[in-house]
């Protein structure tokens, strides 16, 4: 169906997440369309304008009829579920149109693009639309099913599995007993006994192995010397207190006194540092096998690297954290969590990172934390409020204050 719409100048402004720009609607090589369309189904949704240049300039189509008839047939030819899709016209200043193809985020996930026996599935990443990876691809098929991976039930029973630690923190942080049946309560175990994938990241011998944290103390701004480094191995609970451990041990936890009172200057906020972790360990994607989450501590920064992207696809550095939505790649796990009062359900992690790092004594605006992602990682920057950047300087080249630095400079 074909839409008159009149009022689109403030759509065009950018290629963002949701918007894609054609100058004209390829007919020889179709594909190089056609992939947006499948990366907007398997994403977030979003807009391709045809007869819009790069730089979002309206330049008009010549022949609209014949070219909606073409996207119209390419679609339910090579796209497989077909998604929901709508196209609208839009009239411009010189008496043209440019046609908007509306594309809904699918329920029915991965939609694939299919010509000449391949099959091939795409998700938005920026402003881009690229082949799924393995990860990716599994994410999609998970999320076509309607499930999660920490949902997904395991070949272990409850009676193999101890959960002694969950149970001493949930008394400790709640104050209430606890019982058996939130096992089943909290979807860590199924009415049948069997453990689910979260069920195994809260048990006391956690037998995933990819459930680990790499902790390093480097000597000075760089991964030259290591002044120490340790890796955990085991549940999600003592994987957070250990690496917060880590930090903390390798803080300085300086004070000021006064005529009247002793300032503290910490390195870096407790709770700033926790939230941080708790971010990791909930939203980094556990089937990226062979990547683990990282914590790097310099003279002047603390980066925490997680597996897996923004669970929308979209980066957060082209993003106002304020925004961002609360959601989860692994709500269950991110359920415990909250049911341990170590988050809140709100989305707004990023945000008490900032605020509580701007309590501290030191802090001003340049040392602001950063926040990062890219397709498969996410990345936090914490900057050190007792650094001097008077007494060394970082090197342009590897400077970190831009949201335009890739994760994997930051993990040099």
């Amino acid at each position: 169906m074909i839409k008159q719409n009149m009022d689109i100048k403030d759509k065009l402004i950018a290629e963002t997440t949701v918007c894609d720009f054609k100058r004209n609607v390829e007919r020889n090589q179709p594909k190089s369309w056609l992939k947006s369309v499948s990366a907007f189904a398997n994403s977030i949704g979003g807009s391709l304008f045809f007869g819009v240049d790069d730089d979002g300039v309206a330049i008009g189509l010549e022949n609209i009829k014949s070219d909606s008839e073409f996207i119209s047939e390419r679609i339910k030819v090579v796209l497989d579920p077909i998604p929901d899709f709508e196209l609208c016209v839009h009239q411009i200043e010189n008496k043209q149109s440019i046609l908007e193809l509306k594309v809904q985020a699918g329920a029915m996930t991965p939609y694939y693009y299919f010509n000449s026996g391949s099959r091939i599935a795409f998700v938005r990443i920026g402003n881009e639309s690229v082949a799924a990876n393995a990860s990716q691809l599994n994410g999609l098929v998970l999320k076509g099913r309607n499930v999660t991976y920490d949902s997904l039930i395991t070949e272990y029973t409850k009676e193999q599995l101890s959960f002694r630690l969950l149970a001493q923190t949930y008394t400790k942080q709640t104050q209430q007993p606890f019982d058996e049946k939130l096992l089943v309560s909290f979807a860590l175990v199924s009415l049948d006994n069997q453990v689910t994938n979260a069920g195994l990241l809260f048990a006391d011998d956690c037998p995933l192995k990819h459930s680990r944290i790499f902790c390093t103390r480097w000597d000075g701004l760089f991964k030259d010397n290591a002044l120490d480094d340790k890796e955990f191995q085991g549940n999600l609970i003592d994987l957070l207190r250990q690496g917060f451990e880590f930090i903390t041990t390798h803080s300085q936890k300086g004070w000021n006194k006064v005529a009247d009172r002793r300032i503290n200057k910490p390195d870096y906020a407790d709770r700033a540092i926790f939230e941080a972790l708790v971010n990791a360990l909930i939203h980094r994607d556990y089937t990226i096998l062979g990547s683990e989450v990282h914590i790097d501590m310099y003279d002047d920064r603390l980066m925490i690297y997680s597996p897996g992207g923004m669970f929308d696809g979209t980066l957060i550095q082209n993003r106002n954290i304020d925004l961002v939505p609360s959601s989860s790649r692994n709500p269950i796990i991110a359920d415990v969590f909250s049911q341990l009062d170590y988050m809140e359900k709100r989305g707004s992690g990023l945000r008490k990172i900032c605020n509580e790092s701007a309590k501290l004594t030191g802090y001003n605006k340049e040392r602001e934390p950063l926040f990062i992602s890219e397709a498969t990682a996410f990345c936090t920057e914490i900057k050190n409020v007792n650094y001097s950047l008077v007494t060394e300087q970082v090197p342009n080249k590897y400077r970190t204050s831009t949201d335009q630095v890739p994760i994997k400079l930051l993990q040099r």
